[in-house]
């Protein structure tokens, strides 16, 4: 039972993002390359928390885990219970972090795609289209864009130069 509550925690975290881009079905605010940038340090450091607090998360079920196989293994052998109720609660507690920062990250209006991989896409327009500024943790800048479809394997290599810096007229990004 309480690795069926732990796992689906988990479960609804993971899917968090993917609720929120249902919820969202389109974005009333739309970034530019050069507004999407401006927010990358506050992205980075809230996604960094939120890594850690998914990695504790992830130690903590595990060693929830292994206890249950060792119960069900041993046959009524019991591990400590106060050991099981401090895991349980180390896990709940930075499940509850991770949604927490989501939060806190979306709430600038881009989306978190994948909490591991760092990756966050930016409601946008691209050629008159809707579409979604892509950004992978560890890049320095905003150098991808996807359809609402395709996702990360559907990126696509901006222009070399940022809105700002194009010449006029019509600029890819708008």
């Amino acid at each position: 039972m309480m690795r069926e509550q732990g796992e689906s925690k988990l479960r609804s975290i993971a899917g968090f993002a993917d609720a929120r881009l249902d919820v969202i079905a389109m974005s009333s605010k739309y970034f530019s390359r050069h507004e999407a940038e401006q927010l990358l340090p506050l992205i980075e450091e809230f996604l960094k928390v939120a890594q850690e607090h998914k990695q504790t998360a992830d130690a903590a079920q595990v060693e929830l885990s292994k206890a249950a196989s060792r119960i069900m293994v041993l046959g009524g052998s019991y591990p400590s219970y106060s050991d099981l109720v401090k895991t349980k609660a180390e896990r709940d507690q930075a499940s509850e972090r991770i949604v927490e920062t989501i939060t806190k990250i979306q709430e600038t209006g881009c989306l978190v795609k994948d909490i591991d991989e760092g990756l966050i896409d930016f409601p946008s327009l691209i050629e008159g289209e809707e579409a979604f500024l892509c950004w992978k943790l560890g890049e320095e800048r905003i150098e991808y864009w996807h359809g609402l479809e395709d996702g990360f394997a559907g990126r696509k290599r901006l222009d070399d130069g940022s809105p700002e810096d194009s010449p006029p007229g019509p600029s890819r990004v708008q």
